[in-house]
């Protein structure tokens, strides 16, 4: 599809998602990821990009499907989250040659018959980089060369984001304008903000309405002040549904508030037209690629 096709974009959230970490909290109902995407589409939403990566739940094949029904365009991840998501014998298989399972599912499908993947999710640590996020980047990159995909970034508690830059960019030169750095409102830091903003990344707010983080009641600030830096189109918005009670349909806030509440507080701070850049042509940008580059099955 053509970017400008993408519509108004919630830029991380997730239809379904399976983790030791939430134990009860999966999110595995087709049912519930069918009525979360109507509510979303009722709101004005056009696409959702679910991060979910490899080995985590993606229920791939559910994907077209849902899509079609509700009229909401989805962009599939491949990658692979933090360690501590998988058990050791995932990890020992997958691990030797994990650019060619990210290139695979980029080119032919996910699990060889389901959709293609339109992005790489990976995962960098508190304040840091361990030996699995290392060698799962360096996966990354290598897989982000072969085939153009954008490479978003799990940082924990919005953590760590110029160490992930540094190995990205830097040791495995991978274009900035092709890293989306997720969940920077949880560690609302705007030096860091601006100095990735100027190295070329994407910078993906995500997860609003949680009172436990900075994030609804510091966003605006934040936002501003790297709108008037002139880095108002670096900046994406997401919802980071990761839990069944925080869905919509479920009471929860859910893919819905991204449009409702969330988008309404923005715009009185930040005006109309800036949150409408921030939710359609910044989305566009970030993740479009030159699929013609990804000849199917390479390296």
């Amino acid at each position: 599809m053509a970017p400008a096709g993408l519509g108004i974009c919630d830029a991380h959230d997730h239809l379904f998602l399976r983790s030791p970490q939430l134990p009860g909290q999966e999110l595995d109902d087709a049912e519930a990821a069918a009525a979360e995407l109507s509510a979303f589409r009722a709101a004005g939403g056009a696409a959702v990009i679910q991060w979910t990566p490899y080995g985590m739940g993606r229920r791939a094949t559910e994907l077209p499907r849902l899509a079609r029904e509700s009229g909401v365009r989805i962009v599939a991840a491949t990658g692979l989250h933090q360690a501590a998501h998988y058990s050791p014998e995932v990890l020992a298989r997958v691990g030797p040659d994990l650019a060619g399972l990210f290139v695979a599912e980029l080119t032919e499908g996910i699990g060889g018959t389901g959709p293609r993947a339109g992005m790489i999710k990976v995962a960098g640590g508190f304040h840091g980089l361990d030996r699995h996020a290392r060698h799962t980047m360096t996966a990354a990159a290598e897989a982000q060369r072969a085939t153009g995909a954008a490479i978003g970034v799990h940082l924990e508690l919005g953590t760590g984001a110029l160490d992930v830059l540094d190995l990205l960019c830097g040791t495995l030169a991978v274009p900035p304008d092709r890293v989306i750095l997720g969940h920077l409102n949880r560690s609302p830091d705007l030096v860091v903000h601006r100095t990735a903003a100027e190295a070329g990344a994407y910078l993906a707010f995500d997860g609003p309405s949680r009172a436990h983080h900075a994030t609804d009641w510091r966003l605006p600030e934040a936002l501003a002040t790297l709108a008037d830096a002139g880095f108002g189109d670096r900046i994406l918005l997401g919802g980071d549904t990761t839990t069944a009670g925080a869905r919509s349909v479920n009471g929860g806030p859910g893919m819905p508030y991204l449009l409702r509440r969330h988008r309404e507080r923005l715009e009185l701070a930040l005006g109309a037209d800036l949150v409408t850049q921030f939710l359609t042509a910044n989305p566009a940008r970030a993740f479009a690629a030159d699929w013609a580059r990804a000849p199917r099955g390479s390296r």
